[in-house]
């Protein structure tokens, strides 16, 4: 009983396995860089797989979508493309590492960040939008919580940004494929995810959205297959960031995944991975020695919650408690920080963490109910 989605979903659709072994058979050229059938074919799937994210964020230009190895990487490049010394960034106190590592590695060279406090875990959106100054370059914060499942006010603070030039980086590790998004409506300037959690695609895919008119510098340099005349990088998208060969297979394989949910509906998904969240924390909640953290699903309104569900169990450290979960019982999540300790620090379950659920479109009522059952017996209840 896989519940450990957060990380990565499993399984995936049926059509993500025919994708990318169909891929690897048969067109395993090199896209872009030879005029023959197979690398035609083979730059052909990977547009037509860029078409299709695109059409599911609601981004104008799919050439604005770039590949990246995953979500962390997609981070990275935005963070680093846009800031220089000197800058200011504002950021939320329950970022995971993707966003801490980068941001603590550029204040060594010059940038300010603010870190804006979210004292048990809760955000606040006019003391977060009070640290934005007139010379705040670029606002990162996440869209939903990997830790308690509590989605932030991206639209307003978008707004906001907006109404100041301030860019808007948000990472949607936890809501792409989840939440349905729209990058206008959002009003992002950039938006990183990764293709293995809620897009359901395999690992070592990601995408970075840059919105219209935005300068990035690129993290490498190289073959693109394009203006292979001159050592000077392309400036046009999306060859200025795609230097070296792409993972043609596990583009191919997200572009079915993206196609499964656009078939499924990102709405019908979300909905029923909320309703294992429900199910899950009423059983949790009537367990002795349980703590739970974060909203509870059934009291926010379901667009202010994705699916995970952190919790901790009197007399059991998390990751004792997910051991015997996966050898006793069968049961696959995760225990500890979560790749989030400011998250975690700000919740109080610093420095063990918590157990974490995080259900996905293949799990089952029944499923859920045995988690409980399981961490009722843990509990000796």
């Amino acid at each position: 009983m896989y519940f450990d989605n957060a990380a990565t979903t499993y399984p995936k659709p049926e059509a993500v396995y025919v994708a990318q072994d169909h891929f690897f058979r048969t067109l395993g050229a090199n896209p872009g860089r030879s005029g023959h059938r197979m690398a035609v074919e083979a730059d052909r799937t990977i547009l037509q797989a860029r078409r299709r994210l695109a059409r599911l964020l609601n981004a104008p230009r799919p050439e604005r979508l770039i590949w990246t190895a995953n979500g962390t990487e997609a981070l990275n490049l935005a963070l680093k493309g846009v800031l220089t010394p000197g800058d200011h960034v504002v950021t939320t106190a329950l970022e995971h590492n993707a966003v801490a590592r980068p941001l603590r590695a550029l204040e060594r060279r010059g940038v300010r960040v603010t870190r804006v406090p979210c004292p048990g875990g809760r955000f606040d959106l006019p003391s977060f939008l009070s640290a934005i100054q007139p010379n705040t370059r670029l606002v990162a914060m996440h869209h939903a919580s990997n830790v308690t499942g509590a989605v932030l006010p991206v639209a307003e603070v978008g707004a906001y940004c907006r109404e100041r030039g301030v860019l808007l980086l948000v990472d949607a590790a936890q809501s792409a494929g989840v939440l349905p998004l729209d990058v206008r409506e959002l009003g992002v300037d950039l938006l990183a995810m990764p293709g293995h959690k809620g897009l359901y695609g395999p690992p070592g895919t990601g995408a970075l959205y840059i919105g219209e008119a935005l300068e990035l510098a690129p993290l490498r340099e190289g073959g693109t297959g394009s203006l292979s005349e001159t050592d000077e990088q392309p400036t046009g998208l999306p060859d200025r960031f795609e230097s070296g060969t792409v993972n043609s297979i596990g583009i191919a394989a997200l572009g079915a995944a993206v196609e499964w949910l656009e078939a499924t509906g990102v709405e019908t998904i979300h909905r029923h991975e909320l309703q294992l969240a429900a199910q899950l924390w009423a059983g949790l909640a009537s367990v002795p020695g349980v703590a739970l953290h974060g909203p509870p699903p059934e009291s926010v309104p379901s667009g202010e919650r994705v699916g995970v569900v952190s919790f901790n169990l009197e007399g059991w450290e998390p990751t004792d408690a997910a051991v015997t979960l996966d050898q006793s019982f069968d049961i696959q999540c995760r225990p500890g920080l979560h790749c989030a300790p400011w998250a975690h620090q700000s919740l109080g379950t610093f420095p063990a963490g918590t157990i974490r659920l995080s259900p996905g479109y293949f799990n089952t009522p029944a499923e859920a109910e045995a988690v409980v059952d399981a961490v009722r017996q843990l509990a000796g209840a």
